[in-house]
């Protein structure tokens, strides 16, 4: 059993797998006066199964901007729909730029974040001097001098257990006794490699602070800029300070790969 320890809602548990454009939405979060990737897919159940009564729930909450090419979401019915009709019976409605990509019926203690192993996520820099309009959206186009060797050799730096405060912003969403929460996690991958026009970093891990890939990479540029090294990488992991990393990049190059469970 891996929930979270609350209450259980009667009902067949249906899990989800999502992908979407993150461009028009303030995030997956629910929130009373913007689009997000929750509401919006909310609405959609009410419309089409007339509910559930809960929001779906995911495997995190991507940020503003932030693309999903698997987000995992579970939602609670008792329509007797089978969950392979779900599929093509969402994407009838939904907007465009967020697709379901599986449905299936899963036990009903499994819930997407508390049962998650693994998590990857991908960021994309563009380094050519003009981005196309097409591709804007869905890369963070960055066309300044970096040594991208030394990036890509001190991505591994990173791996393994470590206390990642340092590239930890403070959620607004979250309560105040959540900032005495561990911030150790483990990272089991942590790669740079070029593909074509663009920069790419792939990172795997067993979960991930508000912000912390985006201020990855913030700290990446830095040392591509030669203003940090390497062995700074260490130092700032030990000092658990913010103001000792790099800045936050932007959303747009940033996307859930995929949750393993």
């Amino acid at each position: 059993m891996c929930s979270n320890g609350e209450l259980l809602i009667m009902g067949r548990n249906i899990k989800l797998v999502l992908a979407y454009d993150g461009t028009a939405y303030h995030g997956w979060q629910m929130q009373p006066k913007h689009p997000t990737v929750q509401k919006t897919l909310h609405q959609v159940l009410w419309r089409v199964l007339g509910g559930p009564m809960q929001p779906p729930e995911a495997s995190g909450r991507t940020d503003a901007g932030v693309h999903a090419l698997g987000q995992v979401v579970t939602f609670r019915t008792d329509k007797p729909i089978p969950a392979v009709n779900l599929v093509p019976a969402l994407n009838d409605v939904l907007p465009p730029d967020i697709r379901v990509l599986s449905a299936e019926e899963v036990s009903p203690d499994f819930h997407p974040r508390d049962c998650a192993k693994a998590k990857t996520y991908r960021y994309r820099l563009f380094r050519s001097d003009i981005c196309s309009p097409f591709l804007a959206r869905f890369v963070n186009h960055y066309p300044y001098p970096l040594d991208e060797s030394a990036i890509i050799t001190a991505a591994g730096l990173i791996e393994g257990e470590h206390d990642f405060t340092s590239f930890a912003a403070v959620d607004p969403e979250k309560r105040i006794d959540d900032e005495d929460r561990s911030k150790v996690r483990t990272i089991f991958s942590s790669k740079w490699h070029r593909e074509g026009e663009e920069l790419i970093y792939e990172v795997r891990g067993s979960g991930f602070l508000h912000h912390m890939v985006r201020n990855l990479v913030g700290t990446f540029l830095l040392l591509g800029k030669g203003t940090t090294s390497a062995k700074d990488l260490k130092r700032i992991l030990d000092l658990k300070d913010r103001s000792a990393a790099g800045p936050t990049v932007g959303p747009e190059g940033l996307y859930l790969v995929n949750v393993e469970y």
